[in-house]
């Protein structure tokens, strides 16, 4: 059972969230409203999803999504009145996975979950590959730096220096990368 953390920004409307919440089955395993440190909070009880229940999401609720999505990324689902398309935009922005005006029926939260479960899992795989491909670039512009040192120290060529990296990577069971940045430390020590 996925464990929710509730958060209510609508004194008016106080509970209809988390009616529909039961309703459907879910178990809400702490309801704060929206005065709290949200990173904190979330730190505090490790939801697997959040939900906020907003009238009209304003600039400190988009802050607290974004703190949470940056420090601790977990699913957010917003509910709201608000139908401005450049506040849902902001949300989404923001770190929601799923943004739904009007009305709460106990039978479309499950879908609603799915949904926004799926679209944060999607979100975090293609961070994880960015995350990865900047720092394959980074690598190889590491590796691109230490050739080009070692070619002048050895006047030799750029495939020369390469095979040098490589033969000094396989002899000590290193990552290439590893080569170069022991090129690129002996480079800056001795002053080059």
């Amino acid at each position: 059972m996925l464990r929710i953390l509730l958060i209510n920004d609508t004194p008016k409307k106080v509970g209809r969230l988390k009616n529909a919440l039961s309703e459907a089955g879910f178990e809400v395993i702490d309801e704060s409203g929206l005065v709290i440190d949200l990173p904190a909070r979330v730190e505090a009880v490790r939801p697997d999803v959040v939900l906020i229940d907003s009238e009209s999401p304003g600039r400190d609720v988009m802050e607290q999504v974004v703190l949470v999505s940056r420090d601790q990324p977990r699913p957010i689902v917003m509910f709201t009145d608000e139908h401005d398309p450049n506040v849902m935009r902001q949300a989404i922005q923001s770190g929601v996975s799923a943004y739904i005006v009007e009305g709460i029926q106990a039978e479309r939260l499950q879908p609603i979950l799915d949904v926004a479960m799926a679209r944060f899992e999607s979100e975090q795989a293609l961070r994880a590959q960015l995350q990865a491909r900047e720092a394959q670039l980074a690598e190889r512009k590491r590796i691109e730096l230490a050739k080009g040192l070692l070619m002048k120290m050895k006047s030799c060529n750029e495939e020369e220096a390469y095979t040098l990296m490589r033969r000094q990577a396989m002899s000590r069971q290193q990552k290439l990368i590893q080569v170069a940045e022991q090129i690129i430390a002996m480079h800056d020590m001795l002053g080059g």
